[in-house]
């Protein structure tokens, strides 16, 4: 007899047996019954059961917290235990109906408390933004709204490097365009930022005049410029997906060509202030400007009231006399006449009705085929990841397209595609080695402030962001240029670059800003030193403090402390090799007879973590 055969007739039994009998004495999540475990050693509270019950598995937590660092600029176990509960889904509709905070309201609010103390004061600028925009995001509700709106200010984008640095007014209303609009329709986005006066201003479509060849006069072309390639449809024309159409040689195909934008000029001329500013009535006791028939004049007044401005807006009238939170008005006198050619040949025509024609043309940019994939790339850049798959792309495109309803640029739809999207979610798009962005420093900063609790004597969170700007090369609205902090194809040199891969953020990371970073994490944590402002009023600063006291409690147990400061900095992706160096930087600093020892120990494990691969690069 062939014993092959009498050997897998015996192991066919066998099994037959096995199936037909329930085991219930297996290992397993939670399956351990009368199976006693045991190990040679274990750490801390990491017993060996745990190795075996599924106790210790973290894995949901693990992904909600990665989900708050992608959906917010920043939360803690509250906000992570809310995604447990409710579900990614659920949790964004949640958000879609929080109320809007906006910048505006709180600036003036902040602005009449520094009246009150110092009378003399000067502004607001844009430190009284500042100000403001700290004060609504570490107290606010709205989550979601707020990263949206963050996102959307790097991509059509203003900047304080210019006049605007002057105005807080113009800033706080140009973001609350942002605010706003940030779960509403695109389309009705870029019309208010092609309206704002300080848009107007920063890209010089503020007064822009019609043809005048005797005087050599033509329409200004940089508004005309950036709204086709930075805010809509971009250089080059693209498939659904966002990967390039080619011609016959395999080169891009340009979008547009310099004709087109002296057509798209053509459209922006005409704008002007929609509003003028009241006149002030305060007797001036020094040097004061003013503006007669819109020229600025220097007078010696000493007893006189400065108040030489027109009291009705006109085309032509200074942005200093402007109130920059009013849209801009169109002046049709002053509107190029004739008709307007788009570059696929759509001619834009309503005579005497210059606004009509702006619409029109943003209409036109709004329904070409680039702008779904083109914004979506960078609205999933800005979230998600810096490498997203043209499959990632053109799902979320889609959306743009098509909310399901037939409505295209519904924000919410896009919204959910990129946050839900298997790329975003799934344990295949976590490990995917193309996946991930370096953590921009603005959300370092965020993520460590909303993550823990805070405290501060009197309530106030009016942040001066210029020495983060200094330290980092990056605040709110401080980009260097219209083409934001990083452009969307930024490739560093070396192994991102060899692997045809981008990494934006990498532009704001060099030797200098990599130090200066470290030495301002370490004042933030070791240093108890978070953030501060000043009143006339106050005797000394009124400092806000990180005070992580849950995470305090955990530092007799290392392994403990390292693992929570794991859930809420790194989302479940810290490696061993920096977990030993924790361990190895920890130990020394176990003291039982120091009352600081909670405090330098726990502090010590979120600042090395903050500067951590780890925790920078984000997956």
């Amino acid at each position: 007899m062939n014993y092959r055969y009498i050997f897998l007739i015996i192991c066919f039994g066998f099994a037959q047996h096995i199936s037909a009998q329930p085991y219930k004495d297996y290992l397993g999540a939670g399956q351990n019954g009368g199976i006693t475990i045991t190990s040679s050693s274990h750490v801390g509270t990491s017993s060996p059961s745990k190795t075996m019950d599924g106790s210790g598995m973290n894995d949901e937590i693990m992904a909600a917290s990665r989900f708050i660092a992608q959906a917010t600029l920043g939360g803690g176990p509250k906000e992570i235990n809310e995604v447990m509960k409710e579900g990614y889904s659920t949790w964004i509709d949640s958000q879609f109906t929080k109320k809007p905070t906006l910048m505006l309201p709180q600036m003036i609010n902040i602005w009449s408390q520094i009246q009150a103390a110092d009378p003399e004061a000067y502004g607001p600028y844009a430190l009284h933004f500042n100000y403001a925009w700290w004060q609504n995001n570490m107290t606010n509700e709205d989550l979601l709204r707020q990263r949206m709106a963050y996102s959307l200010s790097q991509i059509l984008v203003t900047s304080i490097n210019s006049d605007l640095e002057a105005w807080g007014e113009a800033l706080c209303s140009y973001y609350d365009i942002f605010v706003n609009g940030a779960f509403g329709n695109y389309k009705d986005v870029l019309l208010e930022v092609a309206k704002h006066p300080a848009m107007g201003y920063y890209l010089s479509h503020l007064n822009n005049p019609k043809t005048d060849l005797e005087n050599n006069i033509r329409p200004d072309e940089n508004f005309a410029r950036e709204i086709m390639q930075l805010f809509t449809i971009g250089l080059h024309k693209l498939n659904p997906d966002g990967t390039s159409i080619l011609d016959a040689s395999n080169k891009p195909i340009p979008t547009y060509n310099n004709q087109d934008i002296k057509e798209m000029a053509k459209i922006f001329t005409g704008l002007y202030a929609g509003a003028v500013l009241p006149c002030p009535g305060i007797p001036f006791p020094a040097e004061c400007i003013c503006y007669a028939s819109n020229n600025p004049a220097f007078c010696d007044t000493l007893d006189m009231t400065c108040c030489w401005w027109p009291t009705e807006p006109e085309f032509g009238h200074n942005i200093y006399v402007m109130d920059k939170t009013v849209p801009m008005k169109m002046s049709n006198d002053n509107h190029e006449p004739g008709s307007k050619t788009m570059p696929d040949g759509t001619v834009i025509h309503f005579p005497n009705d210059g606004m009509a024609e702006i619409e029109a043309a943003i209409d036109w940019l709004f329904n070409h085929q680039n702008t779904a994939p083109f914004i979506s790339y960078r609205l999933i850049q800005r979230l998600i990841k810096s490498n997203p798959s043209p499959a990632y792309v053109g799902r979320v495109a889609s959306a743009f397209a098509n909310n399901g309803n037939g409505v295209r640029g519904d924000l919410k739809a896009v919204i959910k595609a990129i946050l839900l999207d298997e790329e975003a979610r799934s344990a295949a798009g976590y490990l995917d080695e193309y996946a991930g962005k370096l953590r921009e420093p603005m959300l370092r900063y965020t993520h460590l402030s909303r993550s823990m609790p805070t405290v501060t004597d009197q309530g106030r969170y009016w942040n001066n962001g210029y020495e983060y700007l200094n330290d980092t090369r990056q605040h709110v609205m401080a980009s260097p240029t219209v083409f934001n902090f990083y452009t969307p194809d930024f490739q560093p040199v070396g192994d991102i670059a060899a692997a045809g891969l981008v990494a934006p953020e990498f532009k704001l990371h060099n030797t200098a800003t990599a130090i200066t970073y470290i030495n301002r994490n370490l004042a933030w944590t070791v240093g108890d030193f978070l953030m501060y402002s000043w009143l006339h009023t106050d005797e000394v600063p009124d400092a806000v403090h990180l005070r992580p006291a849950s995470i305090e409690t955990l530092f007799y147990d290392t392994e403990d402390l390292i693992n929570e400061l794991d859930i809420l900095l790194t989302h479940g992706q810290l490696s061993d090799e920096t977990r030993q160096i924790l361990r190895n930087a920890l130990g020394p600093l176990y003291w039982t007879w120091d009352a600081n020892s909670p405090f330098y120990r726990t502090r010590l494990a979120i600042h090395l973590i903050m500067i951590s691969p780890d925790y920078n690069c984000t997956k």
